[in-house]
């Protein structure tokens, strides 16, 4: 349904340690980078476009806004959060499975250092 979102920082070098670092166990990783954007994906296309913003979308924890990657595993989901925690990011659901959301759900979910709520997220068997 979406080709890509786009989301804006303030901190472009903050966000490429931060992103690098989460989304690598995932099987994402920066396909494009200069001054002012990153673009993360699993091949030659981009899903995640990051740019440098004055005016980043304010954080509101009732928003409903967040943003949920694909996981391979429920392993990646762990290393997901372990990783997002150790570069800057902030706990919002340690990893696990989520039955209210369906038998198999396994998730974690961070916030990130401008704020994005995000989740990994896979079916476990």
């Amino acid at each position: 349904m979406l080709d890509h979102v786009s989301i804006g920082v303030r901190d472009i070098a903050r966000s490429k340690r931060f992103y690098d670092a989460t989304l690598k166990p995932l099987g994402f990783a920066c396909k494009s980078a200069d001054a002012g954007s990153l673009g993360y994906g699993a091949t030659d296309t981009i899903g995640l476009w990051i740019g440098v913003s004055d005016h980043p979308v304010p954080p509101h924890d009732q928003s409903n806004l967040h943003f949920c990657f694909a996981a391979p595993s429920p392993q990646s989901v762990d290393q997901f959060h372990a990783a997002a925690l150790r570069h800057g990011g902030r706990d919002n659901g340690r990893p696990g499975p989520r039955a209210d959301y369906g038998p198999n759900y396994y998730a974690a979910f961070v916030i990130d250092p401008d704020g994005y709520r995000l989740e990994a997220h896979c079916e476990k068997a």
